[in-house]
C-alpha cells in the first residue's frame, strides 16, 4: 500500500468515524483514535460488503456504500462505547 492509500484510508475513516458517531445517541465514551479506528475498519469492511452486493459502483455517488460503511461504523462505536462503559 501506498503512502496515499494510506493517507486516504485515515481521512475516509475519520469522516466514516465521525458520521457513525453522530448515528450513535447519546454521549460515547471512546476517544477520537477508536473512532478513526472504527470508521477506518467500517470502510474496509463496508466496501466489501458494498461489492459483495453489487452495489459499489454506480453512476456518481455510491450513497447505499456509504450507508452500509456509516451503519458499521455507528456499530462499532456501540458496541465500544457499551463495553467501555461495563469496565
Amino acid at each position: 500500500m501506498e503512502i496515499s492509500g494510506i493517507i486516504s484510508a485515515i481521512v475516509i475513516g475519520i469522516v466514516i468515524g465521525v458520521l457513525g458517531r453522530l448515528v450513535v445517541p447519546g454521549r460515547q465514551r471512546i476517544g477520537i483514535l477508536l473512532t478513526i479506528l472504527v470508521g477506518i475498519v467500517a470502510a474496509l469492511i463496508g466496501s466489501a460488503l458494498a461489492s459483495a452486493f453489487g452495489v459499489a459502483d454506480t453512476k456518481g455517488v455510491d450513497w447505499i456504500e456509504w450507508l452500509i460503511q456509516i451503519g458499521l461504523a455507528a456499530l462499532g462505536v456501540a458496541a465500544l462505547d457499551r463495553s467501555r462503559a461495563h469496565r
